[in-house]
């Protein structure tokens, strides 16, 4: 009976981690599609120029197509920060 409730509850943890490890993974590639930095935590700059009325951007993740999937495939995207030389490459469909 023991051996049951331990390899129940150790089922269990190894779900949960499994989709922690999912959830994180997903945030950070959100943060990341978003302009942010998951490591350091810049964001995009935005500077408004009231003479000429324009607005400028710096970009702090720039995001680089690696392998093409083609039609139904799936793009290998690397992202990488300039403030803190995070890269990370993700799939993504």
């Amino acid at each position: 009976m023991q051996t049951i409730i331990f390899l129940l509850l150790v089922f269990l943890i190894v779900i949960y981690s499994v989709l922690l490890y999912f959830k994180n993974k997903h945030s950070r590639v959100d943060k990341l599609n978003s302009g942010e930095c998951p490591s350091c935590g810049q964001k995009t700059k935005t500077f408004y120029d009231e003479n000429t009325k324009t607005t400028f951007k710096q970009e702090v993740i720039t995001a680089r197509v690696l392998k093409n999937g083609g039609c139904s495939g799936v793009n290998d995207i690397e992202y990488k920060c300039k403030i803190c030389g995070l890269k990370e490459v993700y799939s993504q469909a």
